[in-house]
């Protein structure tokens, strides 16, 4: 794992030991940043289930301001400090060590133009962390909620004000967006 593009490109980020994280691939980063490219500069992250870090690094090196990473296990937490550390990226970012569903309760609504959502597998904890997203209106107009999974654990999810725009596959990785529409129908209810 490595940091692709921007002021932190070409280091390396150290892995969590063991199986209970999984970090995206290095050509799954590219393509969703890709996507992502010309909304990055300035914008706010919450990197649920943050594992290494490597997507909220990416994101801080490619201009995002802030990125907010939530990870339940201490080691995790460790080894991303020692990563924003290694790529001189810890001004822009905050961590935070607990429940994700716990933290996600403090944030204000409107706080993020991104939230990623990488849980460990087969526990549809993605579909919790969506769902409540969605519920407490966390991503701001325009924003994205972005879902990290193995293509068998994709369902239809009831939201309230998320809006599923598009499913990209990458071999065993399927990462699904949820924009929040700059104007919204208060009357609308989205399945996905």
């Amino acid at each position: 794992m490595r940091v692709i593009a921007g002021s932190a490109k070409g280091h390396r980020l150290l892995p969590v030991p063991g199986d209970t994280t999984r970090p995206i691939t290095d050509r799954v980063k590219e393509s969703l940043f890709d996507i992502l490219a010309f909304r990055l500069q300035g914008s706010v992250w919450l990197d649920l289930f943050a594992g290494t870090g490597g997507v909220g690094i990416e994101a801080l090196s490619r201009g995002a301001e802030q990125v907010v990473f939530v990870d339940q296990a201490h080691r995790a937490i460790q080894i991303l400090q020692r990563n924003l550390a290694a790529t001189n990226l810890t001004g822009g970012a905050e961590l935070h060590q607990g429940d994700a569903f716990r933290v996600l309760e403090q944030f204000a609504p409107s706080s993020f133009d991104y939230v990623y959502i990488a849980p460990p597998q087969y526990h549809d904890l993605w579909a919790r962390a969506l769902t409540m997203t969605d519920a407490l209106q966390l991503v701001k107009p325009g924003g994205e909620a972005i879902v990290q999974v193995h293509p068998k654990e994709m369902h239809p999810v009831m939201l309230q004000h998320l809006v599923p725009t598009q499913e990209r596959r990458y071999g065993s990785t399927l990462l699904a967006f949820y924009t929040l529409p700059l104007a919204e129908d208060p009357a609308r209810d989205a399945a996905v």
